[in-house]
């Protein structure tokens, strides 16, 4: 199998009766020559990865900034989430182990790591570290 290769823009993205077409503009000395042989209406399988501003391959979520798993990560290990739970009644014992639990269920997850698979998981997370930033600031 023979692949072709190139970085290009996501410009547009409309959709019709027919499904969604995406527009994406490829910079002329990037296009390779394959494609532009290749006939209208051609068949492809696509693979994309988006881009960080370092030109390496983004991980999913990180468009919010961070990793949302390292972030599941890193507050189930803090010490002051921990306390925002207890304070919260979400949880009643100090540790990383109930902060853990709790996420979980939170999330609707077995494991953090099903949080970068999705979108409305990773936005939920954002909005309680967001919640629990605000009671640090005010602790």
């Amino acid at each position: 199998m023979e692949t072709i290769q190139y970085e290009a823009v996501k410009v547009a993205l409309k959709q019709d009766r027919t499904g969604f077409m995406l527009t994406v503009s490829i910079h002329p000395d990037e296009i390779p020559e394959k494609l532009i042989r290749d006939f209208v209406g051609a068949r492809y399988q696509v693979v994309m990865v988006r881009l960080n501003g370092d030109e390496q391959p983004m991980n999913r979520g990180e468009e919010y900034g961070i990793d949302p798993v390292k972030l599941a990560a890193m507050l189930c290990k803090d010490k002051y989430f921990h306390r925002f739970l207890v304070e919260s009644g979400e949880v009643f014992d100090l540790g990383e182990e109930p902060a853990t639990e709790w996420l979980r269920e939170k999330l609707l997850v077995q494991s953090r790591s099903e949080i970068r698979e999705s979108p409305q998981k990773a936005r939920l997370l954002l909005q309680i570290n967001e919640t629990y930033k605000a009671w640090k600031q005010n602790a």
